[in-house]
């Protein structure tokens, strides 16, 4: 299939969707600092290349329901896979080759690596919390995690994460996303708890870790 061209505009709307920052075409316009005009056209566009859909919202007084609007499947694939089919593949060879043992170990291995990696990109444990949970999520956007942190009061922040570039993988290896949260409460050290409130393989729309001091 043909890859759709998306204009930069249609793109900012297709992140807010994804982000569930906003569903309507109104709540969009205001959000992107656009005209109404312009998103229902944006919109329009964007349905007839399959990339979103809409439904009637539940009325809530006089006046016809608001539209909301979401990704369809085809818009999900927009957002970047990691080559999924390839690194399936390869966890199945692995698995073959050398066991659920040795699959578990290159998994640690791994993770060490991650820990490592965000250590050394990471504000040090004497930062406030706020920034080294900020510098997590733009380490996790740029491998395609789509992160952004959310202050939840308390001295308690929220990591969402409103993409997984290794879904596919993680279906096929739980593993992977068990090691997750240890590589987090590895990056941020004794000192800080991590928790996930939301998993995208439970049937949440996307994962959501809470972070505070311990």
């Amino acid at each position: 299939m043909k890859t759709p061209i998306i204009r930069p505009a249609q793109r900012r709307i297709l992140d807010l969707l994804k982000r569930g920052d906003a569903t309507t075409a109104g709540e969009i316009a205001a959000a992107l600092r656009l005209t109404d005009v312009g998103v229902r056209q944006h919109l329009t566009s964007l349905e007839q290349l399959g990339l979103v859909l809409s439904a009637l919202n539940a009325p809530a007084g006089r006046g016809r329901p608001a539209a909301a609007w979401s990704l369809t499947d085809l818009g999900q694939r927009t957002y970047p896979d990691h080559h999924a089919e390839l690194t399936v593949d390869l966890i199945d060879a692995t698995r073959e080759a050398v066991g659920e043992g040795g699959l578990q170990k290159v998994i640690e291995a791994r993770a060490r690596k991650q820990v490592a990696g965000y250590r050394d990109r990471l504000p040090p444990p004497t930062a406030s919390l706020k920034r080294r949970v900020e510098a997590l999520a733009t380490e996790r956007t740029r491998e395609g995690y789509m992160a952004e942190v959310v202050a939840e009061g308390r001295g308690r922040f929220l990591l969402i994460e409103h993409h997984c570039p290794i879904c596919d993988a993680a279906k096929r290896c739980l593993g992977l996303c068990a090691s997750e949260l240890e590589v987090f409460r590895g990056a941020l050290g004794r000192s800080v708890t991590v928790d996930r409130i939301a998993h995208l393989l439970s049937g949440e729309e996307r994962c959501v870790y809470r972070i505070a001091r311990a």
